[in-house]
């Protein structure tokens, strides 16, 4: 659920913006723990009056990764952080990126802190984003954070590319199916349809549920575009219904071939979160907090909310995931547990996150010769059904001459 704010940073700046969170209690935690001292929080009223930038134009993933490694390099080669903005502004043919750029050097030019007028923007810069340049900017060391944040953002947009271009396949497919089964509804079928009524045939239930299917489409297609319409609008709502949202989530973990995928994704991505915000100078609180909002799923945002009032505790980081061997899998707590022994929890939580993002890259490859044989079935039982129906009625008439 989101949350609108106003509040006070520890410079004594004014900030407001949206927060994702479950109650207006977690949102005041979540903006304690961003050093952001609420004043007022308010439930969803955070979009009212503005234009949201995903409506009209967005601001890409990749377009802030592209910002991040940029900007660092331009620090690292001397340029003023207000200067190296300015250039990447006008390098920008993003309008909406301009004007956040614009914001950016406006906030740096009263003296604030790039941090700072990130926070302003929390649609187009996340916590993780703002976290890892702030623990930049106080260890004195903002470069090699933008560089952290580029390649974070980097594995995130690639690991997003090969799960959209693994599904785009066989939603392609189930595309193409309906819209030659929409024109041969309004097309083919009201040709045979005189042809049996001429004839006199007999006509079982399935040719029958055909010939109905057909007329209607054929003659109210507005009202069937707008119930297919309102099916797909309907099934998006109850996705985003905060109070489904859990069920939807058992639902998707336990889909055959997907399921372990999800478990897979969501492993990567908290390893990776953990490792990058650990390395940028995190605390592992604040870290495990932001990690929370990167997982897509609310039983694994049980098992990082788990670990942060276990590791407050003084239970090791480690204890958790090896609890949870249902959504983590074993080798994930395990390896955090030999981290966590040597000393180097950043540097194994890496190599889990390689590792996790090299597993789902094989999968997302072998997806296609898994979902075509089941595309095969389907379209061979889809145009079986519709043969038997139509050619039914034919040898009928044929026996009976």
């Amino acid at each position: 659920m989101k949350y609108s704010y106003k509040g006070k940073t520890k410079e004594g700046e004014m900030a407001e913006g949206v927060i994702d969170a479950d109650s207006e209690l977690s949102a005041a935690r979540e903006l304690r723990a961003q050093n952001i001292v609420p004043l007022s929080i308010k439930k969803g009223k955070g979009d009212k009056g503005k234009i949201s930038m995903s409506l009209f134009g967005s601001i890409k993933l990749h377009e802030k990764l592209i910002f991040a490694k940029n900007l660092a390099g331009m620090i690292t080669a001397g340029l003023a952080l207000n200067r190296a903005i300015e250039i990447l502004n006008r390098q920008s043919v993003n309008k909406k990126f301009k004007t956040v750029l614009t914001d950016l050097e406006n906030e740096i030019a009263k003296g604030g802190t790039l941090s700072g007028g990130m926070k302003k923007h929390p649609k187009v810069f996340s916590t993780l984003f703002v976290s890892m340049v702030s623990a930049g900017e106080e260890s004195g060391n903002l470069p090699s954070a933008l560089v952290e944040v580029s390649g974070n953002l980097e594995k995130i947009y690639a690991l997003n590319k090969k799960i959209k271009s693994a599904l785009t396949y066989p939603m392609v497919i189930l595309f193409a199916i309906f819209l030659m089964a929409t024109l041969m509804m309004i097309f083919v079928v009201p040709t045979l349809v005189k042809t049996f009524e001429e004839l006199g045939a007999e006509l079982p239930g399935s040719t029958q549920l055909i010939i109905t299917t057909s007329k209607f489409i054929s003659g109210s297609p507005f009202l069937f575009i707008a119930i297919v319409f309102g099916v797909i609008g309907g099934f998006v709502f109850l996705l985003k219904m905060k109070r489904l949202e859990k069920y939807f989530d058992y639902f998707f973990l336990h889909l055959p071939i997907f399921g372990n995928m999800i478990k897979q994704v969501n492993a990567a991505r908290t390893a990776r979160t953990l490792s990058s915000l650990l390395i940028s100078g995190v605390d592992i609180t604040r870290s495990l907090s932001i990690t929370r909002e990167v997982v897509q799923n609310v039983y694994f945002k049980r098992v990082v909310d788990e670990a942060i009032v276990k590791i407050q505790k003084g239970v090791p980081l480690s204890e958790p995931f090896r609890t949870h061997t249902e959504l983590y899998p074993i080798m994930f707590g395990e390896m955090m547990a030999v981290g966590e022994e040597t000393g180097n929890i950043s540097k194994m939580l890496s190599e889990i996150a390689d590792f996790y993002e090299a597993e789902v890259d094989d999968k997302t490859k072998n997806l296609s010769t898994i979902i075509e044989p089941m595309l095969m079935v389907f379209i061979g039982g889809a145009v079986g059904f519709f043969a038997v129906s139509m050619l039914t009625p034919m040898y009928s008439i044929l026996n009976s001459i």
